[in-house]
């Protein structure tokens, strides 16, 4: 099978499991398990991979994607039991007492907490810290989670153009520099973008808060629109209002070492569930209990990010997603050589729905920048446009596991995460593209 057919059939998998997952045919783990088997078979059918290779590359897709599967089985248990101990009720209470009713106040609030918890440049850390934190917030206001959502992915993905985040690295040691001396190139488009994560969510909290006093009652939650695991009653025979002390110290240890980067995270959550639920629930009928209240959610969200390194196996492990660059890179005619940093900045939100990170910066910016040396065009620029503006995308992105750790956190479908996030985030990316052209980050 030539490299064309193996692009084409990569293309059409990817296609294919989007439309699925945006015209809710049926459920992420099915459409990605369903798909790529199907492409896998094609693939060994035709000769292009033996059957052995097929199942190797399987094997390693989802073993690149188990650690986030574990972690959020165990951080949704760990986060599932402090709120059944009542340690996030107080901590709301007065959370509600500093904001009142300021619906602008709490999108920005979210937004702060998104970029503090993004300096160490992980998206699961950041998601970990800030979801749990705000979603009762979001509920008690009757603010939109997908609007949670939204604040929380700008804020990353400016975030994540530090020098130490994974695009940044990556696009340097494709360049053959060090990561900081492209940061530093990058600065600048990235104090715009903390703007426009800042003014993100000054204008959707003021969209939130024209669209509650419009609705008023009417604005309460439809549970059945969200996937919760848990319902929405208190169960007051739980709480565990003494142990709050003990519960908080328990949380920020949790995250200080999430984020000292000590121990695995999903580790980290399962010493933190031991402790949580040993200190906090006496009896292994009552501890077996709250367990099972919370596996519904963690095995269901485990199971879609399982499935998706199946996907992930079948196109980035076999090389058929580098080969969907070299295609992509071909397309573009001649004539328009010397604009690439502008055309792949401007493509590179819809492309991060396409490519996982590695085959983005690893398969499609060295062909970019051999076709960019054509015409005299800077390597650097390219690198730049692709690490800004697909950063934007990378946490809505289907083909990115941390994406699937957020929505499950927030009880969100992937496909309305995608339609709401997308097109804001397209903006915010460009509106970054035309900025490093006006300060001359980027120019032809």
């Amino acid at each position: 099978m030539s490299d064309t057919i193996l692009a084409l059939l990569g293309f059409a998998t990817v296609i294919t499991v989007i439309v699925l997952l945006l015209r809710n045919v049926t459920v992420p783990a099915l459409a990605f398990v369903s798909v790529s088997t199907i492409t896998a078979a094609i693939l060994v059918a035709t000769g292009a991979f033996t059957l052995d290779e097929m199942a190797g590359f399987i094997k390693e897709g989802v073993k690149g994607v188990h650690g986030t599967a574990i972690l959020f089985i165990f951080s949704v248990l760990f986060f599932g039991v402090m709120t059944d101990a009542g340690m996030f009720d107080k901590i709301i209470g007065a959370l509600m007492k500093k904001v009142g009713n300021n619906v602008v106040g709490v999108a920005l609030m979210t937004c702060l907490i998104a970029i503090i918890g993004h300096l160490d440049g992980g998206g699961a850390s950041t998601f970990l810290i800030t979801i749990p934190a705000m979603l009762p917030v979001y509920k008690r206001l009757h603010m939109r989670r997908e609007t949670l959502l939204l604040i929380c992915v700008t804020s990353m993905g400016v975030m994540n153009l530090l020098p130490w985040g994974g695009p940044t690295m990556r696009a340097a040691s494709v360049l053959g520099v060090e990561s900081n001396d492209l940061w530093s190139q990058i600065l600048p488009m990235q104090i715009v973008g903390l703007v426009l994560a800042v003014g993100t969510a000054i204008f959707w909290g003021l969209q939130e808060k024209k669209r509650i006093a419009k609705l008023g009652d009417a604005a309460v939650e439809d549970v059945g629109k969200y996937d919760d695991s848990d319902s929405e009653e208190k169960n007051n025979e739980l709480a565990r209002p003494k142990n709050f002390i003990f519960n908080v110290i328990l949380t920020l240890a949790v995250i200080i070492v999430l984020v000292l980067d000590i121990f695995p995270s999903y580790y980290v959550f399962m010493v933190g569930c031991a402790l949580g639920i040993l200190v906090n629930y006496r009896g292994k009928k009552l501890q077996n209990s709250i367990i099972k209240s919370h596996a519904s959610a963690g095995l269901s969200m485990a199971s879609t990010i399982l499935c998706a390194g199946v996907f992930l196996g079948v196109l980035s492990k076999s090389g058929i997603m580098e080969k969907m660059a070299i295609m992509m890179a071909s397309v573009i005619p001649a004539s328009l050589g010397r604009f690439l940093p502008v055309i792949i900045g401007v493509l590179s939100v819809p492309l991060a729905l396409l490519f996982d990170t590695d085959s983005y910066f690893y398969g499609l910016l060295p062909v970019l920048i051999s076709v960019g040396n054509q015409f005299g065009v800077n390597p650097a620029h390219i690198a730049i446009a692709m690490v800004v503006c697909r950063n934007c995308a990378t946490f809505i992105s289907p083909v990115a596991p941390a994406t699937y750790l957020g929505i499950g956190l927030a009880g969100v479908e992937i496909k309305d995460h995608i339609k709401y996030c997308f097109g804001w985030q397209w903006g915010v990316s460009i509106v970054c593209l035309v900025a490093g052209l006006i300060l001359g980050v980027i120019h032809f």
